[in-house]
């Protein structure tokens, strides 16, 4: 008989703990079922899905699309029935190989705020620069070839001296003709022609007020006719006259002299009309 401990009393004690503590899905589901709650009304309230439900109290994850995502819904349906997501999250990330150190943020934007950006070449803007570099190159060839034919064909060679040109002569100004007075000239009146009759008054030795009326009443002159001044009026029928001062008038009618002797400052009232001068 051996003294101290057998084997069996070796083994290590089981820790009743761990073997109490159900796992993240089962105590979702138990929670769930102690607060009346069915699997559609926990994924009403939470908006997930209830196949994710069901695949999370089973302990399958694998449908939250992540550790990210299955942290994030433990911790929505743990609120939901009722319990601290953060023991539940704790067991998740000590059976799932732990939450993942977080990346610094810092390096990764500054590597990617100084990694090069890489682009491919600007065909484009290549071509574009190449016709604009031929153009160029053309028109300076043909103005360098336009300066050398015209060298070329110059008549005016060194030392000789340019021979002068002459202007052409400035081209006359075509005068513009007077624009006609209706006043016939006295050769007008010399040559009077038959179909109308004209009528000149003038004032050589002294002034005379005159009134002249064609025969439609229409009234040709009006005014003071000064000393050395002469009027001309031609109508197609006849010239009614008025005088104020007869004795200081000459009448040429259809280009004779009327040889009336007027006294002066008599008042006469004349008609004339074509052919020989007859006073009315």
């Amino acid at each position: 008989m051996s003294i101290g401990n057998s084997p069996e009393d070796e083994r290590p004690f089981p820790d009743e703990s761990q073997e109490a503590r159900p796992t993240v899905g089962r105590a979702l589901q138990q929670a769930r079922i102690a607060a009346g709650l069915t699997v559609d009304d926990v994924s009403s309230a939470t908006r997930v899905r209830m196949a994710i439900v069901h695949a999370i109290e089973r302990d399958d994850f694998a449908p939250c699309g992540g550790a990210v995502y299955a942290r994030g819904h433990i911790r929505t349906l743990a609120r939901a029935v009722h319990l601290d997501p953060e023991p539940l999250i704790a067991q998740y990330d000590a059976e799932h190989g732990g939450r993942p150190a977080p990346t610094p943020a810092a390096p990764l934007f500054e590597a990617e705020r100084i990694r090069p950006e890489r682009r491919g070449p600007n065909w484009t803007a290549a071509m574009v620069a190449a016709i604009v570099v031929v153009i160029g190159f053309v028109g300076f060839t043909a103005f360098k070839g336009g300066d050398g034919s015209g060298d070329a064909k110059s008549p005016v060679a060194e030392g000789t001296k340019p021979a002068t040109v002459k202007s052409a002569p400035p081209t006359p100004k075509r005068l513009k003709p007077a624009e006609p007075t209706g006043e016939p000239s006295d050769s007008a009146i010399a040559a009077a022609p038959q179909d109308k009759v004209t009528v000149q008054v003038s004032a050589p030795n002294g002034r005379s007020w005159i009134s002249a009326k064609d025969h439609n009443g229409r009234m040709l002159f009006d005014g003071l006719l000064k000393k050395g001044q002469s009027k001309t009026f031609q109508d197609s029928a006849k010239i009614n006259l008025i005088l104020g001062d007869a004795g200081a008038i000459e009448l040429y009618v259809n280009g004779k002299k009327i040889e009336d002797t007027f006294r002066p400052g008599a008042v006469e009232r004349l008609t004339y009309t074509k052919g020989d001068p007859v006073a009315g």
